[in-house]
């Protein structure tokens, strides 16, 4: 159960990629212990080159040395690289707490840099996530704070357990007989964290929510969805206007709030940027973009050729071939499945016409694609295949005499569909650069 649930936290967050080098902090303690035993388990699901990690702060005197030799021969045990440093941390002049952690990530910092390492896994399980989220409450901390302990940093710190509660782990460890080290300072009661997984989460468990834990852990994951939300908002704005001056939180949660509406259609007009949502896209653009002439659009076909979509919407490649150097078989293209890169038109149908153009949709057109039985509006085949507002700007059709022969993404005609008796088709190739 616990060996798949970390599976699960692993894969889910994206936290080992193959063949990655991996370094497992381990105290001795038994969150790291079973971490090590875990992932030494799963290492072959991501070929993981596993190695240990393990700081001596000097904090404990003959016991930290023999947390020390405990993983050293653990490490042994398992025939992997062992990263050891030891420091004085009593000797620093800083808060105990804030020096040892400094401590270790400055040494985690150093074995990324130096390639040692890609990823240093630490033990913190749900139940430390649950503490965590407690004391910033009880500090006051905003949406950043209350997110709590990440699955994943930014500097490649990893918590695979972090989905797995401390009684899940030490039940794992029992049930196979596997020792581990207890630091009695985890008792001081002196230490605000200590107090609080002690003392006051017991009492709010017993008085208040038996679930509590659960409660605290799911407000941490709320809140970091939450504030990654803000800073991607952030870095669109800033990437359309090029700052971030005059942006202040009420510009950030009325962007948050129309990404959240179920409604599917919306607008947000902020300093400098207009953000305006279709379906379930959302487009940053400069302030009044949408106010600027529609690109209507006339382009004369002379294949071969290639057009470029004015309003750098991509490229319609054509090209007129003869039966027998292609496929016969005819053109069953579906508007709602992704299409070949070639699609086909019967040619001897259209030069008869006047000569094809290439425009721009226009209200109003409507035409009965390959396969269906009737004309369907293309606002309507918008709607279906949920095409977002500002694509539809400078969407192109070919027509002729009146009359639309393809149209992009949704294809042929069938009136224009190559059949048996076709010996020239025109072929065309759509480059659609907004992706939809």
């Amino acid at each position: 159960m616990l060996r798949d649930r970390v599976l699960d936290t692993v894969t889910r967050h994206g936290m080992f990629s193959p063949g990655q080098r991996a370094g497992v902090a381990v105290s001795g303690g038994a969150d790291s212990v079973c971490l090590l035993y875990v992932l030494h388990e799963l290492a072959p699901h991501w070929n993981l080159h596993l190695s240990v990690i393990h700081i001596d702060h000097g904090i404990r005197g003959a016991a930290s040395q023999a947390d020390a030799d405990f993983v050293c021969n653990l490490t042994k045990s398992f025939a992997l690289p062992f990263h050891f440093r030891r420091v004085d941390v009593p000797a620093i002049k800083d808060n105990l707490e804030q020096a040892a952690r400094r401590v270790r990530m400055d040494f985690f910092r150093e074995l990324a840099a130096s390639g040692t390492v890609d990823r240093i896994a630490t033990g913190h399980t749900r139940s430390d996530q649950a503490e965590t989220v407690l004391y910033r409450v009880l500090r006051g901390s905003g949406l950043a704070g209350l997110a709590g302990i990440r699955p994943i940093t930014e500097n490649g710190i990893v918590r695979p357990l972090l989905y797995s509660t401390r009684a899940e782990v030490r039940a794992w460890l029992q049930e196979r007989k596997i020792e581990w080290r207890e630091d009695e300072t985890n008792e001081n009661r002196a230490l605000d964290r200590n107090r609080i997984r002690h003392d006051l989460l017991p009492q709010l468990r017993r008085e208040f929510n038996p679930q509590l834990d659960d409660a605290l852990a799911n407000l941490a994951d709320i809140a970091r969805d939450e504030e990654e939300g803000p800073r991607v908002v952030r870095q669109a704005i800033e990437a359309v206007k090029g700052d971030l001056r005059q942006i202040d939180f009420q510009h950030v949660e009325a962007i948050l709030k129309l990404a959240r509406s179920a409604k599917g259609h919306g607008r947000v007009q902020v300093p400098g940027v207009d953000v305006l949502r279709s379906f379930e896209w959302i487009r940053f653009a400069p302030a009044g973009y949408d106010s600027l002439p529609v690109t209507d659009f006339v382009l004369p076909i002379e294949p071969p050729q290639t057009v470029e979509i004015p309003g750098g919407a991509g490229q319609v490649e054509f090209q007129v071939v003869e039966r027998n150097e292609i496929s016969a078989a005819p053109n069953t293209c579906d508007s709602l499945v992704e299409e070949p890169d070639w699609q086909e038109i019967d040619w001897q149908q259209i030069t008869g016409n006047p000569a094809p153009e290439l425009r721009n949709w226009r209200a109003g057109d409507s035409y009965r694609r390959v396969g269906q039985t009737h004309e369907q509006k293309l606002k309507d085949m918008f709607q279906e295949a949920r095409v977002p507002l500002w694509e539809r700007r400078c969407w192109p059709v070919l027509a002729t005499n009146g009359r639309i022969v393809w149209c992009r993404r949704f294809g042929a005609a069938a009136d224009f569909a190559p059949d048996g008796s076709t010996r020239t088709i025109l072929r065309i190739r759509d480059t659609n650069r907004w992706g939809s």
